[in-house]
């Protein structure tokens, strides 16, 4: 029996689970934990505040440097008629809306100007929108087999393939906005738009003549041209390579969003400084339809400043915090003093022969 026992010890201290006595198993490790004190805490929150109130006020100056304009055109009114291109749309689904919306510049547009289109309304984040779409395709490897992740937008009624596939590139914004000035039309640029790496690592055309390229494909199903056809009078900005195409198959994070269409071209010495103060009009060739989903659009114009484009929000943010921060130390300050006013008095009545030098 003896012998047993020793043989069940040996058996159950091969077995345990007990770390090894290592400083590191054992949690023995030299450790440091900050002692939060009056003050260590307090200059801490008046420095953060001090330091991020008038951040804030210099990124929110930046932000207000640049020019923005947004026009809401959802339910512009059809030209030579008492219908809204809206209702327009939902009535037929053959023809063309045009629509004009004049509109008043208060002040000049100096510098770079920038026009955007904006959706609202529009979860392009949704997780089977994202993945729809075939990234070999769009680097122009061409197959009679498109990604399983295209479904149901791979094949086209007569059973051919689409290219580009996938619900991204079937909703490819094609609104058509122009500017002029009078009878004059502004010239803008639709290249100079996409992230320039996006062109040159994402995107690519098959090799050789890219029509015959396209020949055993359809183009996506609400599509009224095929992708060979998106700017034939440039071949560096037509097929998959096209940049209002690449703009629009970067999905946006967030429902409401906008979307860079267009640049000025300021070759042309009337307009070399930008935009000036003035009456325009903007012309809408209207094909996209919103209203059946709640959405709007807007057309935006905006300069830029050395943050970028018009958004207060990263400035309001920092002087928001910095404020907290101020009034958190003011606060905690009040109470440290009364906290400690009260404990002397304590300490007094306690022993009230005790001196203090």
């Amino acid at each position: 029996m003896s012998t047993q026992n020793v043989g069940n010890e040996e058996n159950a201290a091969t077995k345990s689970k007990r770390p090894s006595d290592s400083a590191f198993k054992q949690q023995r490790l030299p450790a440091w934990q900050p002692v939060l004190t009056a003050r260590t805490v307090l200059p801490t929150f008046f420095i953060i505040g001090v330091l991020f109130v008038p951040i804030g006020v210099v990124l929110l100056h930046f932000s207000n440097s640049a020019n923005e304009l947004i026009i809401d055109y959802t339910r512009c009114m059809q030209v030579g008629s008492d219908k809204t291109c809206a209702d327009f749309l939902e009535s037929t689904t053959a023809g063309q809306c045009l629509c004009e919306i004049p509109f008043n510049l208060t002040e000049d547009f100096i510098g770079n100007v920038y026009m955007y289109y904006g959706l609202t309304n529009y979860y392009q984040n949704h997780r089977r929108y994202v993945k729809s779409r075939d990234d070999e395709q769009l680097l122009g490897h061409l197959s009679l087999t498109p990604s399983s992740d295209c479904t149901p937008f791979a094949y086209a009624d007569d059973g051919k393939p689409i290219a580009p596939c996938g619900a991204i590139a079937n909703s490819l914004f094609n609104d058509t906005l122009t500017l002029s000035q009078g009878s004059t039309e502004i010239k803008l640029l639709n290249t100079g738009i996409a992230w320039p790496s996006d062109k040159r690592v994402k995107f690519r055309n098959p090799p050789g003549n890219l029509t015959e390229a396209l020949k055993p494909f359809s183009p996506p199903i609400f599509w009224k041209q095929p992708v060979n056809e998106l700017d034939p009078g440039n071949p560096d900005n037509n097929g998959f390579q096209n940049e209002d195409l690449i703009v629009w198959m970067r999905t946006a994070a967030l429902p409401s969003f906008r979307k860079l269409y267009r640049r000025l071209d300021q070759t042309n010495n009337s307009y070399s400084k930008g935009l000036k103060a003035g009456e325009y009009t903007l012309k809408i060739k209207y094909n996209y339809p919103v209203v059946s989903f709640g959405g709007t659009k807007r057309m935006i114009l905006s300069t830029t400043s050395v943050l970028g484009g018009k958004n207060p929000f990263l400035g309001i943010a920092y002087i928001v915090v910095g404020a907290i921060c101020v009034v958190l130390g003011l606060v905690l300050l009040l109470i440290h003093m009364r906290c400690s006013r009260s404990s002397n008095m304590e300490m007094i009545s306690v022993n009230p022969h005790t001196q203090y030098s």
